[in-house]
């Protein structure tokens, strides 16, 4: 069985391949971006176990309008796992966020930033006697 690449390695790769898609002028429609152009969220890896979804929110708007910050939690002691995925109102910043912010130091941790194809919001459990909403999440992409 393969190895997984390493993340740092990873980051670098997608860097290297973008670095020359712009070299070569490919066109948005033809980029390696244009196969996630269904969905407008993306993963945040690598983040600070302190950190809170204010400040994934704070981190991530510099790229465009989040509308959704889902920072994975311990469902027993509620701490963050250190990953979130992050919506945006328009999947174009999700392009922007993977380019410019994938390998960047936030809070002394580098953070991997990535597309994802399809995400599933989690929906909280309903408290006991409460009817719930379950299988009704968003499953990405741009209204």
């Amino acid at each position: 069985r393969p190895r997984a690449m390493n993340v740092l390695t990873q980051i670098r790769n997608r860097q290297r391949d973008t670095l020359a898609e712009v070299a070569r002028g490919v066109p948005d429609s033809a980029s390696w971006h244009a196969e996630f152009a269904d969905s407008a969220y993306v993963f945040v890896g690598g983040l600070a176990y302190g950190l809170t979804e204010g400040d994934v929110l704070a981190v991530m708007s510099q790229f465009g309008e989040v509308v959704d910050v889902q920072l994975a939690r311990d469902e027993e002691t509620g701490k963050s796992k250190g990953f979130a995925h992050v919506a945006y109102d328009d999947q174009r910043s999700t392009v922007l966020a993977v380019d410019n912010l994938s390998g960047a130091t936030v809070a002394g941790r580098v953070v991997n930033v990535d597309h994802v194809k399809e995400f599933r919001r989690k929906v909280p459990k309903p408290a006991e006697g409460e009817e719930g909403d379950e299988g009704k999440g968003d499953r990405g992409g741009a209204d």
